[in-house]
This record gives C-alpha cells, sequence and structure tokens, in this order.
C-alpha cells in the first residue's frame, strides 16, 4: 500500500535549528547529547548497532529535516522478521516533527520551483548514480528490515534507480501548449507548473522502489518531498485512505493513492501451461507474496486445471527455499511479522474447513514464528476468504472455471482493481479479456508486469493516479491557462 498527498502552503515561521545540546551524534557506548559545540555534518549522521552481517555504519536512527538529522521525542524498535534481533530505534516523529517538515519542505520549495529543469535533470541523475554506486549496501538495509532475499532486495534497487533515471529525462519534457481560438486578437498558452510540498506514505514490502519513482517525479516536478516510512498500522488500507481523502478534502488538496489489489490469474484452455505456470511463480511469490500486484486468485479452465495445478505444484517444490534473506539460495524469506502469518493460517484453515485442498505447503515452517510454508490450495470456491480478501502471503488457492464469461465475472467481482494477469494464444480472446478486465494493469502471458516506462496503478477501490511513465508526473503539476489579448 502507497498513499500520498499535497500540501500547498503552509504560514508557518521559519524553521529554527534546534539547540546544540539536542542533537545526538556517536560516541563509545552509544548515542547521546553533544557537549561542547554543535557537530558537524559528518557527525549528525547518527548510527545503530547492526546486527551480525549488517555493518552498523548502514543504519541511521534520527529523522532529517531542514537538512539536518534531528532526533526524536520517542523512538520505536526496527526487528528482523527473520530473527526477531533488534536492528536498532528509530526516531518515531509525531504531529511537532511532521509539521517542522512539512514548514522546512515549504521553504525549500520557494527557491526550488525556480530551478531550472537542466538542473533539476542533473541533480536527479546524481541521485540515480549514488543509488547505483551504493546498491549492495543499500539491499543489504532491505533485507535486513524486510526479510526479502538479498538478489530480490538487489533487484528492488535497481527497479528503484531506474526511475531515478528516468524522471531525470523526463524533467526536461514537461511541455506545455499553445491554443488558437476563436478570437483573431487572443492568443492562449497552457503552462504545466509544480503543485508544490508532497507528503508521502510509503510501504514497507518496496520501500526504495515506492520512493524513488514518488520523489524522483516530485523533484522532477519541481516538488520538495517529505517521506515518511510506514510502519504496520492498525488500519486498514482503505479505512487510512478514507481518513487521508476526507482530510484533503477538506482543503481541496490533490490525492494520489496506490491502495492494493487482489489480483485475479487467468489460465484459459488455450494456454501454454509451461508458461502458465512459469508466469505464476514469477507472479505469486515475490517478496513471499507481499507485494500489492501479486496474483491473489488462480482461476483455471476446466480442460487444464489438473495439468496446470500438477505444474505449479512441482514448480513450488522445485523452486522455492524458504530461508533467511542473506543466505545464498534462499528464494522466500518471512512474512514481516507474526500477523501476517496469521492472516495466511486464517485464509488456509478458512478454505480447508469450507472443502478446499492442501497440494503443497499449508503450515507455518518450521524455521520461525515469521515463516510460513509457501501454499497452493485447489478445489475452492468463491466463498472462501482467500477468494476475495487479498492474503498478502505465500499462498496460491485456485478456482475452477467453465466459461469465459465466467472467469471475467470471478475476476472483475471484487471493489478493487490494481493488477490482473491471464494466459491465451486465442487472439481473439486476448483483445476480449484485456479489454473486459477492470484493472488498471494487464499482464497478457506474462506474470511480470511493472517497468518505469509504464503507467503503474489502478481502478475502483484500488486508487487514485499513476505512477511512473510519461504520466507520472502529471500528478505533481497543476495546469494554468494564459490568454493574451490585444495582439
Amino acid at each position: 500500500m502507497a498513499i500520498y498527498f499535497w500540501l500547498r502552503s503552509c504560514g508557518a515561521p521559519r524553521l529554527r535549528p534546534p539547540p546544540p545540546s539536542r542533537l545526538l551524534c556517536p560516541r563509545a557506548g552509544g548515542l547521546g547529547p553533544a557537549s561542547g559545540p554543535a557537530p558537524s555534518p559528518a557527525q549528525l549522521r547518527c548510527y545503530a548497532r547492526g546486527p551480525a552481517g549488517l555493518p552498523a555504519a548502514l543504519l541511521r536512527t534520527d529523522s532529517f529535516v531542514g537538512g539536518r538529522w534531528l532526533p526524536a521525542a520517542a523512538t520505536f524498535p526496527v526487528h528482523d522478521p527473520a530473527s526477531g534481533a533488534a536492528l536498532g530505534m528509530v526516531a518515531d516523529c509525531g504531529v511537532p516533527e511532521a509539521r517542522a517538515a512539512v514548514r522546512a519542505a515549504y521553504e525549500a520549495f520557494c527557491s526550488w520551483r525556480a530551478v531550472s529543469a537542466k538542473e533539476r535533470s542533473s541533480l536527479l541523475r546524481k541521485w540515480y548514480e549514488l543509488m547505483i554506486q551504493n546498491k549492495d549496501d543499500l539491499a543489504k538495509i532491505i533485507t535486513a528490515e524486510n526479510g526479502k532475499p538479498l538478489k530480490e532486495a538487489q533487484s528492488e534497487i535497481l527497479y528503484s534507480a531506474h526511475f531515478l533515471e528516468w524522471f531525470s529525462e523526463e524533467a526536461r519534457r514537461i511541455y506545455g501548449d499553445i491554443i488558437y481560438t476563436s478570437a483573431k486578437d487572443k492568443r492562449a498558452l497552457v503552462l504545466k507548473q509544480p503543485i508544490g510540498v508532497a507528503a508521502i506514505i510509503t510501504p514497507w514490502n518496496f520501500p526504495s522502489a515506492m520512493i524513488t519513482r514518488k520523489v524522483g517525479a516530485a523533484l522532477a516536478a519541481g516538488c520538495t518531498v517529505v517521506v515518511k516510512p510506514a510502519e504496520d498500522t492498525p488500519f486498514s488500507a482503505l479505512a487510512l485512505a478514507e481518513i487521508l481523502l476526507h482530510h484533503a478534502a477538506n482543503s481541496v488538496k490533490k490525492v494520489s493513492l496506490e491502495l492494493g489489489g487482489l489480483a485475479p490469474f487467468i489460465v484459459f484452455d488455450s494456454a501454454n501451461v509451461d508458461q502458465a505456470v512459469a508466469g505464476a511463480m514469477a507472479s505469486k511469490f515475490r517478496n513471499s507474496g507481499q507485494t500489492c500486484v501479486c496474483a491473489n486468485r488462480f482461476l483455471v479452465q476446466r480442460g487444464i486445471h489438473d495439468s496446470f495445478v500438477k505444474g505449479f505444484a512441482a514448480a513450488m517444490k522445485k523452486s522455492l527455499r524458504v530461508g533467511n534473506g542473506f543466505e545464498e539460495g534462499t528464494t522466500q524469506g518471512p512474512l514481516i511479522n507474526e500477523k501476517a502469518v496469521e492472516k495466511v493460517e486464517k485464509h488456509v484453515s478458512d478454505a480447508v474447513s469450507k472443502g478446499a485442498m492442501v497440494v503443497t505447503g499449508g503450515k507455518r515452517h518450521q524455521l520461525g514464528k515469521n515463516f510460513f510454508e509457501p501454499t497452493l490450495l485447489s478445489n475452492v470456491t468463491q466463498e472462501m476468504l482467500c477468494s476475495h480478501e487479498e492474503t498478502f502471503g505465500p499462498l496460491a488457492p485456485v478456482i475452477k472455471f467453465d466459461t469465459e464469461e465466467e472467469a471475467v465475472a470471478i475476476a472483475n467481482a471484487a471493489d478493487v482493481g490494481l493488477a490482473g494477469y491471464f494466459y491465451s494464444q486465442d487472439p481473439a480472446q486476448i483483445w476480449r479479456v484485456a479489454e473486459q478486465l477492470e484493472v488498471g494493469m494487464v499482464g497478457v502471458n506474462e506474470g511480470l508486469i511493472s517497468s518505469v516506462e509504464c503507467p503503474f496503478g489502478g481502478v475502483k477501490q484500488s486508487g487514485l493516479g499513476r505512477e511512473g511513465s510519461k504520466y507520472g508526473i502529471d500528478e505533481y503539476l497543476e495546469l494554468k491557462y494564459v490568454c493574451f489579448g490585444g495582439l
């Protein structure tokens, strides 16, 4: 889940630096108040003690506001989901810190908005280059905090960095229009201008990708950005979205939301089974099933059902290895926390109690409380929880269907619509189904669809707006019409 909205202006006074006594810097035995003169910028990069295999210098604990590393009044622990070990205590920013960050960002925006497109492009390109230079360290941080396999984390960093590269180029392509009106002595000009400060809530499952594709677009457009990583929240994605939408509506702020989905994965009788199985593996088990575009429901036509289930089960047993994300060969790390495991467990037990069959997996993994076996269920029906709730875990439920119309109806019987996938070798069917699926993104004979060049987003309650592509930068721009008279 990712949610972000914009704050157009702020009349608050200029953010003042904190007194030197409040600043923290590294010292023997841990972190503490500095004595003497204020620390240098290098000293302000405060670090936490890291677990084995993760250098302590990679863990920063303070918040970053107005170009300074600042301590917060409270902290919260970040744990390695694989081992349960504490990675460190991180600043828990509240309302005062958030307001200070917005003030600082708005003050920066007042000058940043005038920065030339070429200079913005160069700065974003530099950020891209820095990510590439530090990709291995960044991947280690993700694996430690998220649990995903290190190779997958490395791929995420590259994917993320490419958004910065893309928007560094798009920064120089923000074009307007000249409109010839019916009046002979008038000309109309349409400008695109940056909307202002962007406040962003990023997800825990793909933090670097979400940050860079949103922040890169914002900075390319001329916005200054406040970023807040989202920890586990008691709110559902929809509840949190309703809260933000309500508050944004009070002052008519522009809002863009990406709220996850319930992605259908349809396999028609004409499909190539091996190709469909490969696509299912790629779509379902990235980050142990914890992505918003993971296939959540597998709809398989009767004529090909048994061979697909057999091939899918064989591929899972052969290719998936559960383990610590830092261990060589691991393909499936832990889930983010025990609540996530409990949800998968609940979906499996509910399905089995209503007649589903466990083909493989089906229970917690012996490695620890945050691990769950990659699971394949057959004989699944629409009445089961896994058919109408997003599992967000390594569970693949298979529903058998008879006709194309039935499959489309099942796929569209949801109040969300982010991604959808289907496999078919029938050209006419491909066009029909691609147009009829009520989702924002469709994979046709393809299980991996995300790309910096293409618009990422959904329909219905999956959200508003698009990220990436030439359309992604529009979320951060306002149109201004200028009429020239007396010509």
